[in-house]
């Protein structure tokens, strides 16, 4: 996945460091030339010198073939601009804007920023909850996102279908709560089986959530 993080202070510099230990494709912003030096030095991506609000800075920056936008600066104004251009301009599917001032969030979402979000600690794991739901689909957020219920499609021909839940050793912060298979419930143990095309219902934990995507749904990719 392709993100464009606008903003190179402390907030962009971690989402998109984290954004690319995932396996994203992260392409940093930054107008502060010395700033933009010191990001692009620290990290091991594209970093773009010049103002995310502008038209030829969001081509510099590949915005045509971008996959999710994400403004982060310390301006509300600049961020709802930079997410407004993102998706009328290049029609980027899944916009994000930090808010800096709560009381802007509403109004922001009112003027077409898809995920206001004013917690920028949640970006990167609501980024990925929202952009990569072909593999995991939200059904819950509880207690304002720290945690959610989630189904996973396993896919048919799955590599390790057969094995039991204590051999897959789901990661710390993740309970499969249930597995469907053929239409029938099962309440999983230990010794529970997963199997080819059962959806499996799980509790996990926001900070775990790409670890068990992962453990669950792309393991049949290592054994390519």
């Amino acid at each position: 996945m392709k993100v464009i993080v606008v903003g190179g202070g402390k907030v962009g510099f971690y989402l998109a460091k984290t954004l690319g230990e995932h396996g994203h494709k992260p392409v940093l912003i930054e107008r502060n030339k010395a700033l933009c030096s010191h990001v692009a030095n620290q990290l091991d991506m594209p970093v773009v010198w010049g103002d995310g609000t502008m038209l030829e800075t969001l081509e510099a920056a590949g915005a045509a073939d971008a996959d999710a936008f994400v403004s982060v600066t310390g301006r509300d104004e600049d961020n709802l601009i930079a997410c407004q251009m993102a998706k009328q301009q290049y029609g980027i599917p899944r916009t994000v804007a930090r808010v800096n001032n709560p009381k802007n969030k509403e109004v922001m979402r009112k003027l077409g920023v898809d995920i206001p979000i004013s917690s920028t600690d949640n970006i990167a794991r609501m980024l990925e909850r929202e952009i990569d739901a072909s593999a995991i689909k939200e059904l819950i957020s509880i207690n304002g996102g720290e945690a959610s219920i989630n189904e996973l499609q396993i896919p048919e021909n799955y590599p390790l279908s057969g094995s039991t839940l204590t051999e897959l050793k789901p990661p710390a912060g993740s309970v499969i709560i249930s597995i469907i298979r053929d239409g029938a419930l099962i309440v999983p143990r230990g010794k529970t089986q997963i199997l080819s095309g059962d959806k499996i219902i799980a509790l996990v934990q926001g900070e775990a959530l790409h670890d068990f995507q992962e453990k669950m749904m792309l393991l049949e990719e290592q054994d390519r």
